[in-house]
């Protein structure tokens, strides 16, 4: 982004102390409702659908649509620095009430301990705040860097700034937003090809491979529908009433290469935490987080997850469920687990867009059951595991939209002010969902309401693990393993695993096409490579707008 704009160049030349505060009026007042509504949309969607949408864009045109109105109060909302303030709230409360709060909350009451819900969303609305805690502390870091893709974060800058800019960049980001709410309405995950017009390139390679590798196996061919209409151009591939999941070695296939290219990615953040930082400089005098303070993050986040784990295990009773040594490897393992998960899913985040929180909580769950850990000690763990990675991902997208719209780092005083408000920002926004969901948790599991992936964390549970499993989990993981070596920092096994997890035909095709899009308009001009840019945040806006507004539209006709 350029500053040659007077309007930007003025908001984007503010001294620190000018920058808005978290607590000012302007902001809780249209905050705390924003936020408000992001809980109850997330949380009607993952207990209806299993998903959860993408609030932080609408928050942001609600505050730009706001400021336009001639009324004197609502003309302080023209504030980027508020607008960025506004969408880290509302995406920090959609993201916090559904993936960290309710989805681990119901496991425990899924196995017939009810009594262990309150305690389990204390523990997890903990758990949310360190998560947090640990990304601002550790954004601009090596690992974690501020110029790193988090598509999501420059789709919302994007969209922002567009409405200030005006121009060539605001047509393009409006003809984006019409193609990604058309492509929604064919049914095509627009987000994903958004992301493939910025995100990096082979990684977004690798999660279309994994996405078609699973999509084959899933349908038995290769078919996909658009618009309703299914395209059939190979069935019965692997013989006729052929279903991977019959298959125990295809099975645990997605979960081995995850725990192969997880323990490689693992290793690699560890060799970059222990070598030196190459002139990094004081945390608090710049932008860049030396790795020697990121060391300090992790730590302390461990020993904090260290104390969430006891106070779980306390309060549940597993602690009398346990061998002495068995308990002490629960905690380290749960600690392990919380803090592993947010890096995996952090890293996958950064270069995708998108973050597997809960595939990487079941492969936790699976190792943990290998461990030999009692089900209501594996069900705190899992959801304990679940509750990290999620606003871990989402505050890292906040903050990178917050990085472009303060001058990509260009005044390292406004951008410290600006990181430290959206912290508090996002903290705003847990507090909302806490509250929310204290209140709404009961009417939802009353009615039977529970996100599926809870229910899939418990019936993992109840299956068990055998020596089979593990060692199939062991033979994938070498390929995982392989893979994630391959990429080096690129996160191309932890890529291709999440496609595994999670992905489809139609997610792959699609991720494909903007690749080769991508390849074909930048080999002929360079300066394409903007268009595509501004394109692919356009897409993303608008398969976000979509989402939005179908699922507003269908909250409106529920009846149960």
């Amino acid at each position: 982004m350029t500053n040659e704009n007077p309007e930007l160049k003025k908001q984007q030349s503010i001294s620190a102390a000018e920058h808005p505060k978290a607590w000012d009026p302007q902001v809780m007042i249209l905050g705390i409702p924003l936020a408000v509504v992001g809980c109850i949309i997330g949380l009607e969607l993952i207990v209806r659908t299993g998903v959860t949408p993408n609030t932080s864009i609408i928050g942001a045109l609600f505050a730009i649509l706001l400021s336009r109105i001639p009324v004197a109060f609502l003309r302080k909302y023209r504030s980027i620095h508020r607008q960025n303030l506004l969408q880290t709230s509302i995406s920090a409360a959609t993201f916090s009430a559904a993936n960290c709060m309710i989805l681990p909350i119901g496991i425990p009451v899924i196995m017939g301990h009810s009594e262990l819900m309150f305690p389990m969303l204390i523990g997890v609305m903990l758990a949310t705040c360190v998560d947090a805690t640990i990304l601002y502390n550790c954004f601009g870091s090596e690992m974690f860097p501020a110029e790193g893709a988090w598509p999501p974060g420059v789709a919302a800058a994007d969209s922002i700034l567009a409405v200030i800019e005006k121009g060539k960049k605001a047509v393009l980001l409006l003809v984006g937003i019409g193609l990604g709410w058309i492509g929604k309405v064919a049914g095509l995950p627009m987000d994903l090809l958004g992301v493939s017009w910025f995100g990096d390139f082979g990684a977004m390679a690798a999660l279309a491979a994994g996405s078609l590798v699973i999509g084959v196996l899933k349908v038995n061919g290769f078919s996909f529908s658009i618009f309703g209409h299914a395209f059939n151009f190979v069935t019965n591939a692997f013989g006729e009433g052929f279903v991977y999941t019959d298959h125990l070695p295809l099975q645990y296939m997605a979960h081995g290469v995850m725990i192969g290219a997880g323990i490689i990615s693992l290793v690699q953040c560890g060799i970059a935490l222990f070598k030196k930082s190459k002139g990094a400089k004081a945390v608090d005098t710049t932008n860049v987080v030396s790795n020697e303070h990121m060391k300090k993050t992790l730590g302390v986040g461990f020993g904090a997850y260290l104390v969430i784990a006891l106070f779980l295990a306390v309060v549940g009773g597993i602690i009398t469920q346990m061998s002495v040594p068995q308990f002490i490897l629960w905690l380290i393992f749960a600690a392990f687990a919380a803090e592993a998960s947010e890096l995996i899913v952090g890293i996958s985040a950064m270069y995708s867009g998108w973050f597997p929180g809960f595939a990487t909580a079941l492969i936790f769950l699976i190792v943990g059951m290998l461990l030999g850990f009692p089900a209501l000690a594996l069900g705190l763990l899992v959801g304990f595991t679940a509750a990290t990675g999620p606003c871990f991902s989402d505050m890292a997208y906040d903050l990178k939209c917050g990085y472009i719209l303060r001058g990509n780092g260009a005044n390292p005083e406004l951008e410290k002010e600006g990181r430290k408000q959206q912290f508090f920002a996002e903290l705003m926004g847990f507090a909302v969902a806490f509250v929310m969901v204290a209140f709404f948790a009961n009417k939802y599991f009353g009615q039977g309401l529970f996100v599926a992936v809870s229910n899939t964390f418990v019936a993992t549970i109840d299956a068990g693990a055998s020596g089979e499993i593990a060692k199939w989990l062991l033979i994938w993981a070498i390929p995982g393993a392989i893979i994630q070596i391959l990429g080096g920092k690129r996160q191309l096994g932890i890529l291709f695993a999440t496609g595994l997890l999670v992905g489809n035909i139609i997610n792959g095709l699609t991720i494909a096409a903007g690749l080769i899009i991508r390849l074909v308009a930048v080999r002929a001009n360079k300066e394409n490579e903007q268009t595509l840019n501004i394109l692919g945040a356009g897409a993303l806006a608008g398969a976000a707008i979509y989402s939005f507004f179908t699922a507003t539209l269908g909250l409106v006709g529920k009846k149960d």
